[in-house]
């Protein structure tokens, strides 16, 4: 039975193959027009080797550096724990003999804690970055900045 079927399959390849015009080999194409897609791509190579030469050589250009894959350091000290007094809002902090001024200060209904803030103090911590800057963050997700009040000797609003 396999020899009947195979015999079947070489015959109908025989009389496919009888059928299709098959060329001895391909057509010389003429000497110049080999030559046509290798000039292309040499053009290319040399335009885009020229814009990276210029690029790189810019002289108004910032001079070229290596990627690290070291993270950057930062200039800020570690964030320490920190009690904000809310008891007649978000306006004022006070760290170490600085004193600073929110940025946007809060404040709820009559001067108090702001809504959803604790009162009298709002417990977080604060990040100092120098040389004139803070910020407040919390566990309820709270982020105050502040900056620094150059020659402050007191705050600016006493609370009652």
């Amino acid at each position: 039975m396999a020899t009947e079927i195979e015999d079947r399959l070489r015959r109908a390849f025989a009389a496919l193959a009888s059928t299709v015009d098959v060329p001895d080999s391909e057509p010389e194409l003429p000497r110049r027009r080999r030559w046509v897609p290798v000039a292309a791509i040499a053009a290319a190579v040399v335009v885009v080797a020229g814009a990276v030469a210029f690029a790189l050589n810019r002289p108004d250009a910032p001079p070229a550096t290596l990627a690290v894959s070291t993270p950057p350091r930062t200039t800020a000290p570690p964030p320490f724990a920190f009690a904000l007094l809310t008891h007649c809002g978000v306006d004022e902090a006070k760290v170490g003999n600085t004193y600073f001024e929110a940025e946007t200060p809060l404040s709820g209904p009559a001067r108090s804690a702001p809504p959803g803030w604790d009162d009298p103090y709002q417990h977080g911590t604060m990040t100092l970055y120098p040389p004139d800057a803070a910020v407040f963050h919390d566990a309820r997700g709270h982020e105050v900045r502040f900056r620094a009040r150059p020659g402050a000797t007191g705050f600016k609003h006493l609370c009652d």
